[in-house]
């Protein structure tokens, strides 16, 4: 699989189709979520777990967050 470029956190019915297609592609993904349900088709499809956003987030060109609210998100960036 190619470098882990991209990071994926909060996994799941929005980003989970995305990871699988950036994988297809080639690239390599890092994936969060708090929970590990969320995380195993992206998985399965060869995406790396990381242990907690801020892991995911390291050492990768792009990092995406599909939370489901603006604490959740605020609670990532802050």
């Amino acid at each position: 699989m190619a470098n882990e470029n991209m990071a994926f956190t909060g996994i799941g019915n929005m980003a989970g189709p995305m990871a699988r297609n950036i994988l297809k592609k080639g690239y390599g993904s890092k994936v969060f979520d708090i929970s590990w349900r969320s995380m195993e088709d992206a998985i399965a499809a060869g995406a790396s777990a990381a242990s907690s956003a801020q892991a995911a987030a390291r050492d990768v060109e792009v990092g995406i967050t599909m939370l489901p609210s603006g604490i959740h998100v605020r609670e990532i960036y802050l």
